[in-house]
């Protein structure tokens, strides 16, 4: 073996043993999360759960930089742009990945899948179907059997058009074949309040976006969306044991920008994983209506491909009924 290929192979060693070397150094200044979450909703008080857990683990501050708008496009760009030191990291949502590829189709000015390494996934929201509680069901069964008996159907109402809530319905419906149309209001309050006075019998939303309407006793939830029952909810039915297949969340995942190394991403993977598995987080996790999952990197891209999967099909033919 020449002088040469000794060389080229002790570099290549010592890169290997530096990479962890660097992951065990980092992080020795302040962190920045980017999301897309407005300040002071469900999602941004679970990042800031996380963010906070994390400042006392790595000894250093979490910041939580909030930009909204432009259904999560502003903050993409904003974490894309970044150094690919680790130090700027990008908390996603959902509707990033599900419905703003194909709402704004040929018009991304961020290449999502190459842009960002998923790191975990944080937390999800399940999303429920609930009723009036002057509405004649008691189960999924039960309504998709009244408004198939209902003279032009049922309404729905969710959060806003195109969002997770919204696509459920239309999933729900698509897998059902319930006789309900969506129905649009300015934001979850004024959906909430509709269905608590009558004007629109069903609603599809997270917990917490339920939660005055259930605990005043005004709207009951028949169903859930997750993939398995709930552990704070366990007599709470799943909608897919009813019709299959209907399974949806808003959730919440941390990612790299492109180019950060491994090293470095498998730390914070292995830390954030520490951080949800706490009793006190979950607890937290769960009065917001979230739910924690344990994934590595690679089983956290597998599930973003497969949102990807289940949901653009219902991007596409949402977008369509509105032309």
């Amino acid at each position: 073996m020449n002088t040469n290929t000794c060389a080229a192979l002790f570099a290549a060693a010592m890169t290997i043993v530096a990479l962890p070397a660097a992951a065990q150094d980092w992080p020795n200044k302040p962190v920045t999360f980017i999301t897309p979450a407005a300040a002071g909703n469900s999602p941004d008080v679970a990042t800031r759960v996380v963010a906070d857990r994390l400042s006392q683990m790595w000894k250093q501050q979490v910041v939580v930089l909030n930009r909204p708008g432009a259904g999560g496009m502003i903050a993409a760009q904003a974490a894309a742009g970044v150094e690919k030191d680790g130090y700027t990291l990008y908390m996603t949502q959902a509707s990033t990945y599900t419905v703003l590829p194909i709402d704004q189709e040929g018009k991304m000015t961020v290449d999502l899948q190459k842009a960002f390494t998923p790191i975990t996934m944080v937390g999800e929201q399940p999303i429920a179907v609930a009723v009036n509680k002057d509405v004649p069901a008691n189960s999924v069964a039960e309504l998709i059997a009244l408004a198939n008996k209902t003279k032009d159907g049922m309404l729905f109402g969710a959060t806003n058009r195109g969002g997770q809530a919204h696509l459920t319905g239309e999933l729900f419906r698509d897998r059902s074949k319930a006789n309900i149309s969506f129905v649009h209001a300015a934001g979850a309050a004024v959906t909430l309040n509709d269905v608590i006075t009558g004007r629109i019998p069903i609603m599809f939303e997270g917990l917490a976006g339920l939660a005055p309407g259930i605990q005043g006793g005004d709207v009951r939830v028949l169903g859930i969306a997750s993939a398995k029952r709930l552990p704070n909810m366990p007599d709470l039915p799943m909608i897919q044991e009813t019709v299959p297949g209907v399974v949806s969340s808003g959730w919440l995942v941390l990612m790299a920008p492109s180019g950060v190394s491994s090293a470095i991403i498998d730390k914070v993977n292995a830390d954030v994983r520490k951080v949800i598995a706490e009793p006190d987080v979950i607890a937290r996790f769960q009065q917001l209506g979230t739910y924690t999952r344990d994934l590595t990197p690679a089983q956290t891209e597998e599930f973003i491909r497969s949102e990807e999967k289940l949901w653009w099909p219902i991007v596409r033919q949402v977008k369509a009924q509105q032309k």
